[in-house]
């Protein structure tokens, strides 16, 4: 057998995409954009450090599919964000990647304009632009790391970055988030087990070295400091939700067993609301007690919201898609996230102030 025939015999086609730096070029971070994401990722890093006292809230659409939409929504979450920012620091979820168990659309980047055409270079294009409009608002923007070369193309944008739950267990992914700039959250199995996710916060926090590419694509040898501000987040799993106090107790002793620190992130969505958005608000509510109560661990929440209630699924003639309307998990609308937000920040902004560090 010849080389020529024992060599890409799957491959159908490979493209050479534009560089991270042709990219950057274009659509450049500078100015009160640069200084905007430099805040936010250190707000996020003083919460992590209990130097600042308040919550951060991960908050936005499953998936963004129209940028439009997405900026409506930035603009509607940037208001809410200073009416509750004594209290809860909101950053808007901006995933464009979307992991799936079997087929599906895999988000934005990969397939922008949902036909199956998968133009990656424009979908990296719209991705970037739509991040620089939203932080050019000082809103700040979180995303899923779930590919691990468009960090090179997009990282310098995200003030929070998550690992989702088929991933933490990832040798990959580990080792791309000890570089990351921002800090980032490994959610629990989908099992709800805790022990890939503390695995992966000792992996993360130590120095890696793996390939990977360049700011001029080239492939290259990466060689990574280790990532300080790596946290746990509680999604529930297959045995059903865990943010409870049981399982927030539970979870703070294996953190310490594993030798990291005992922050923890609650995702409302996904196994801890049954998929069932509207138990989103119920969870939040949940919370906002054990805190009351004197947790000292949970230092911020994930919801999925959307201009408008629910899902759909994407029909082949695209005119018909709703406003708004969420084509992956199904998203509480605005009313109920400005709503259950503005409870929660009302009931805890005396309270936070006088919480410490855990020990």
């Amino acid at each position: 057998m010849t080389e020529s025939k024992a060599d890409d015999l799957n491959i159908e086609s490979i493209d050479t995409l534009m560089t991270p730096a042709q990219l950057k070029a274009d659509l450049p971070l500078q100015g009160a954009a640069l200084e905007s994401v430099r805040s936010a990722r250190q707000t996020i890093f003083d919460i992590l450090d209990r130097k600042d006292p308040r919550l951060f809230m991960v908050v936005g659409p499953c998936s963004i599919h129209d940028p439009k939409a997405a900026m409506d929504y930035a603009h509607r979450l940037k208001a809410l964000a200073e009416e509750v920012k004594d209290s809860l620091y909101l950053v808007m979820r901006v995933y464009f990647e979307k992991p799936r168990t079997s087929v599906g659309w895999k988000g934005l980047i990969n397939d922008p304009y949902m036909d199956d055409t998968f133009r990656i270079e424009d979908g990296l294009r719209l991705g970037r632009k739509l991040l620089l409009d939203i932080v050019s608002l000082g809103l700040p923007a979180s995303t899923e790391a779930l590919d691990p070369i468009s960090p090179q193309y997009l990282q310098d944008l995200i003030a929070w970055s998550a690992i989702g739950a088929r991933t933490t267990e990832s040798q990959t992914h580990r080792e791309m988030s000890s570089g990351l700039s921002s800090p980032v959250g490994f959610k629990n199995g989908t099992d709800g087990g805790l022990t890939v996710a503390v695995n992966a916060m000792q992996s993360v926090s130590s120095p890696h070295r793996f390939l990977g590419i360049n700011k001029e694509g080239q492939v290259a040898v990466v060689r990574t400091k280790g990532n300080p501000y790596a946290h746990v987040v509680l999604r529930g799993g297959g045995s059903g939700p865990n943010y409870d106090s049981v399982h927030v107790a539970k979870a703070e002793e294996e953190l310490l067993k594993g030798g990291v620190k005992t922050n923890i992130m609650i995702d409302c969505s996904h196994a801890n609301s049954n998929k069932d958005p509207l138990i989103q608000s119920l969870v939040m509510k949940d919370v906002t007690r054990q805190i009351l109560e004197g947790n000292q661990s949970i230092i911020g929440l994930m919801l999925e919201s959307n201009i408008n209630f629910g899902n759909q699924k994407i029909p082949k003639d695209l005119s018909q898609l709703q406003y708004g309307v969420s084509v992956t998990d199904a998203c509480i609308d605005w009313a109920e996230t400005e709503r259950s937000v503005r409870e929660m920040a009302a009931k805890l902004k005396d309270v936070l102030p006088g919480r410490s560090m855990p020990g």
